[in-house]
């Protein structure tokens, strides 16, 4: 009833062209601010893209009038950890993005970007996604560029050559440093050599973010890590995608959120994001040691015909999949997408093993692992993370919340629920249900929070002036639909989505059209 009420009121508040100052202007609405204070009742108005004044508004007229009576008013949410640029450029109208509130994207991440970033930022601007997106510069690509896959440290020339292709990607638009130091090439970096291209993006405005070295066993070494970044760095720094792997290590964001306490208290900025669930999602190449993948798929394949080295990698895997990506169970990895076989979307280790006629052991499944990477590899789900670390972790007060997934379709493999139902599940499962904290709060976590982290000074509030990026919701309804076993399904409750002012939501349908753009950091010439 409610849903129809908004229905009416938006049908019958249309104006004529005389008595419309504003775009649009929505009224009775529950604002909360993205500050994390109280919400309150109040109007909003929109005109030309930007918020045009906030009050009770009673005789202003506008082109389109929004009675929100018993829904919530909250600045679009950011994702401030985010790899939706292929799937943008398939579906740029980010459905599975818009339909949780999503309006804005951070691309570039786990140390793997566009380069170079002026290029892409074009063809952002060109393609007019649904969303706005902007971009870190990746460590990974940067070293890749300079020193291919090589386990080693750089040459003074070298590390110098990183450090200009940093500085022309924070000119070209980055918003700062990530590192991916649990993958090749990252893994094989020193903190050093972290820290020294850190305070070239410091020098010129940036935040550093990191999937850090380790999330099992060395977990809490790598959030000291990351800390240490930050401090020597000179610069924000972030634990991203925050999680425990592994169940030998669960409980153990205590220590680590103890660790960043500890450094926030003492003047380091350090912050982290997180996602709503207890499974990871990342390539098959996870369960391999990092020095197995040093020079690509050719120096692996040399790798495997060696018998004494296959046998040390087979070795390293099987201890993964018992110790820590793999929980315990062959089961518990699942393929979400396999370039070379789409059928096996949705299997997991332990279904393959018994397709070939095999026991489900986790040397078997090794064994299946070597010749999936051997294909290509695959993008895996694993489930291997206690809730009780999930909601400590998204209960923390520097926690802001972050997807680490894109923009999908439905029928596009088996893919993480997470690209569906992050925003969502937090604003349902975690604050109505669960109660793990006040609606202020997480929508503070999913707007001014990341807003004031990356530097994005004219969005993530409900203030005049500032970009028209909105969401309205029920907050009775709004809920997550996609499971792992059925990932496809959009999350619901939110009624109408506004980007820099462009209706792309209305009355729970898609609109059609477009507002997002690309977003430059703060040493971008624009």
């Amino acid at each position: 009833m409610r849903s129809m009420r908004w229905m009416f009121c938006l049908t019958a508040f249309v104006l004529p062209l005389a008595a419309q100052p504003y775009d649009l202007l929505i009224r009775n609405a529950r604002v909360i601010d993205g500050t994390g204070a109280g919400w309150f009742r109040s109007s909003v108005a929109v005109r030309g893209g930007s918020i045009a004044a906030i009050g009770r508004l009673d005789h202003a007229g506008a082109r389109t009038v929004i009675d929100a009576r018993g829904l919530v008013l909250a600045p679009g949410f950011i994702d401030a950890h985010s790899h939706a640029l292929a799937g943008l450029r398939q579906h740029p109208d980010a459905e599975n993005l818009i339909r949780q509130g999503v309006t804005t994207v951070m691309e570039g991440q786990d140390g793997s970007s566009p380069l170079p970033l002026r290029d892409v930022l074009e063809e952002m601007d060109r393609l007019r996604p649904a969303v706005n997106i902007g971009f870190f510069a990746g460590h990974g690509t940067i070293r890749t560029r300079v020193m291919k896959t090589e386990m080693r440290a750089p040459t003074i020339e070298e590390l110098d050559r990183m450090k200009a292709l940093l500085e022309q990607a924070m000119r070209d638009g980055a918003f700062g440093l990530s590192t991916g130091l649990f993958y090749v090439p990252g893994n094989y970096a020193t903190t050093a050599e972290v820290i020294e291209l850190a305070r070239v993006a410091a020098s010129l405005g940036g935040v550093h973010i990191s999937h850090m070295r380790d999330e099992t066993a060395g977990v809490v070494a790598s959030v000291a890590e990351t800390i240490r970044i930050g401090e020597e760095g000179g610069l924000p720094t972030q634990v991203t995608h925050h999680k425990i792997i592994g169940k030998a290590n669960w409980g153990r964001s205590a220590e680590t959120l103890r660790l960043i306490s500890e450094a926030r208290a003492r003047g380091v900025d350090v912050t982290l994001d997180a996602y709503p669930y207890t499974a990871s999602s990342t390539g098959t190449g996870a369960l391999f040691p990092q020095w197995a993948l040093s020079g690509g798929a050719q120096a692996l394949a040399e790798r495997l015909s060696a018998p004494e080295t296959r046998a040390r990698i087979r070795a390293e895997i099987v201890r993964r999949i018992l110790e820590d990506r793999g929980g315990g169970d062959p089961a518990n990895v699942v393929l979400a997408s396999c370039r070379f076989d789409p059928a096996l979307a949705g299997k997991s280790l332990a279904d393959l093993a018994r397709e070939r006629g095999l026991t489900p052991t986790a040397e078997n499944a090794a064994d299946i692992a070597i010749e999936l990477q051997r294909r290509g590899g695959c993008s895996a789900i694993y489930h291997a993370i206690s809730e009780d670390d999930v909601e400590r972790i998204l209960a923390y007060r520097w926690t802001m919340i972050a997807s680490d997934g894109g923009v999908v379709a439905p029928g596009e493999g088996a893919p993480h629920p997470r690209n569906y139902g992050t925003f969502a599940r937090v604003l349902g499962r975690y604050v109505r249900e669960r109660k793990l904290m006040p609606l202020e709060e997480a929508v503070w976590k999913m707007t001014g929070l990341p807003a004031q982290r990356l530097g994005l000074w004219d969005r993530g509030l409900i203030r005049p002036g500032m970009q028209a990026d909105l969401v309205l919701f029920d907050p009775e309804r709004i809920a997550d639909r996609a499971t792992f076993a059925e990932p496809h399904q959009y999350a619901e409750g939110v009624v109408a989505v506004w980007v820099n002012g462009v209706e792309t939501l209305r009355e729970g349908k898609m609109t059609g059209s477009r507002g997002g753009h690309a977003l430059h950091g703060p040493a971008s010439a624009r």
